[in-house]
């Protein structure tokens, strides 16, 4: 909104102009005559709105946290996909530097932000790995990237400038034969009625564990052995086969279900079941070292691999959308292949080496 006042001046006139936009501090002038007053008014109108979309004026105005609320606005109206532990990332952001504009968001304000968040002791109390500290730096990258691209707010990303903590190779642990039937034997008798189904549906489809456990029936297809996960990592829907043992262990599970939404409900049905305690009483009890529900997936993976499953057809099992993460069981692979070779050799050539 703009305004000009006429006022008298000693013995001549002189015209104030003043110019008012919503989020910018008034600005006056005052011009001889009413001509150059106007012309004023017009160019510092437009100055003025053309600042406010400036990403330089904007990161000065805009906080981190009005970033997150944006991103998640656009994720709740499926403009953008994010994943549960990508929202709930998003949230330990917001909590540590999300007050703070975008301006002073620089490369030493992320570096030590993430050394707080490996601070931040995990639910079983132990050190944060560098892997996870990645995926946490990831999430803010490409939040400031939406800043920078699609908001408007900011010139350049400054997560550029911070390095990435260097990662081990992929950890790849699974069951041997006789660790899976140790493990099968002390899920199949736990009190939690859960826990048994749960894992068969892991090792049989190398589905994570929040995948399985937000299965609602109306996801599952008993009859066609098929159930849709929709809430997954990546945020896509992905389907997976229910086949064997894990199909029948759903079907029981159906006949006495305690829900008729949740496959896995709490107590409350409000949601699904937490297995933690009863998981992690069963791998002590089957003598299981240093092997997580994770490690379910891998399981699952070099299964498939050491009975002919290609890369590609374990990643679109898997649901990588790149042959990348699935590059840590060609050594499996190529394992599997010489003994397969060797046990052909040894029957046909009888163990002789000439």
């Amino acid at each position: 909104m703009a305004t000009i006042e006429k006022r008298e001046s000693g013995d001549k006139y002189v015209y104030r102009a003043r110019v008012r936009v919503k989020g910018a501090a008034p600005r006056t002038a005052t011009f001889p005559n009413k001509t150059l007053a106007k012309a004023w008014v017009q160019k510092t109108e437009v100055d003025i709105k053309e600042e406010q979309y400036l990403p330089g004026s904007q990161s000065q105005k805009r906080t981190l946290g009005e970033v997150i609320k944006e991103y998640k606005d656009r994720v709740k109206h499926g403009q953008h996909k994010a994943s549960i532990t990508t929202l709930q990332q998003m949230d330990v952001w917001d909590e540590l530097i999300g007050a703070y504009t975008l301006s002073m968001i620089t490369p030493e304000r992320i570096y030590n932000a993430i050394k707080d968040i490996e601070a931040i002791p995990t639910p079983s109390g132990s050190v944060k790995s560098n892997s996870t500290l990645n995926r946490y730096f990831a999430v803010l990258s490409s939040l400031l990237t939406f800043a920078v691209k699609e908001l408007g707010w900011l010139r350049e990303n400054p997560a550029a400038k911070v390095s990435r903590r260097p990662e081990p190779n992929g950890r790849v642990r699974f069951l041997s034969d006789n660790e899976r039937n140790r493990l099968l034997a002390q899920v199949k008798k736990a009190k939690n009625p859960f826990l048994y189904p749960v894992v068969l549906v892991a090792i049989s489809t190398g589905a994570r564990q929040s995948e399985i456990l937000n299965l609602k029936w109306q996801d599952i297809d008993l009859k066609r052995g098929w159930a849709t996960l929709q809430k997954t990592k990546n945020g896509d829907r992905r389907g997976i086969a229910l086949r064997g043992p894990a199909l029948a262990a759903m079907q029981e599970l159906y006949k006495k279900r305690l829900s008729n939404i949740w496959a896995f409900p709490n107590e409350f049905n409000s949601g699904p079941f937490n297995i933690r305690k009863s998981w992690d009483k069963a791998v002590k009890d089957a003598g299981l070292v240093d092997f997580r529900f994770h490690d379910l997936r891998h399981t699952c993976a070099s299964y498939l691999i050491m009975n002919g499953a290609s890369l590609g057809e374990i990643a679109d099992v898997l649901g990588h959308k790149t042959l990348q993460m699935v590059q840590r069981y060609a050594h499996i692979s190529d394992s599997h292949k010489g003994s397969v070779i060797e046990r052909m050799n040894d029957k046909i050539f009888g163990g002789q080496n000439d």
